[in-house]
């Protein structure tokens, strides 16, 4: 059994496609996954699965979700080692302030024109770093006002992504134990 965190993405943010973190457990857990938790309610689950295909683990996930909530979700399901690798690897960890760092995970490895392309950018204040799977963000101001956001990653990258803030992987990984 391999223990993997599914991040999913647009849920229960301004009362749109809701869904109770509570059924979400009882969903997933009555569908092949072992000793399943959450934390907070933006969609990060920890579980525990048999199957080892990260890519294969989130299509079921984001089927189940699908069936029992009535709405289709991104699913992002990331191992246990390479969460604890994203931030160990991440370059900003002793120059920026943790509240101003960001970790938009990626869902597959972009290809290398677009990462190019994407190397490129820049805006004031927003730096980033993107490695095959994570591209780690830090902002001199807030990120809900950042151009370099999640929806900007997606189209520029041409892949699935979700970003979560340092409290939250922290929180995560030592929930992995």
């Amino acid at each position: 059994m391999g223990t993997y965190i599914a991040l999913l993405r647009g849920i229960n943010v301004g009362g749109h496609r809701k869904i109770k973190m509570v059924e979400l457990r009882e969903v997933l857990s009555k569908n092949g996954f072992d000793q399943v938790q959450t934390y907070i309610q933006s969609g990060n689950i920890l579980f525990q699965s048999a199957e080892r295909d990260s890519i294969k683990i989130a299509a079921t996930i984001r089927k189940l979700i699908d069936k029992a909530f009535g709405f289709p979700v991104p699913v992002l399901v990331v191992s246990s080692e390479r969460l604890r690798t994203i931030l160990e690897n991440n370059p900003f960890q002793n120059v920026a302030e943790e509240n101003l760092l960001f970790f938009t995970l990626l869902k597959e490895v972009p290809e290398p024109e677009k990462v190019m392309e994407f190397k490129g950018i820049q805006f004031e204040g927003e730096h980033f770093h993107i490695t095959e799977y994570c591209v780690y963000l830090s902002f001199t101001g807030n990120y809900r006002n950042a151009k370099l956001n999640n929806n900007y990653i997606e189209k520029k990258l041409k892949v699935e992504a979700t970003t979560r803030n340092l409290k939250t992987m922290r929180k995560l990984l030592a929930m992995m134990g």
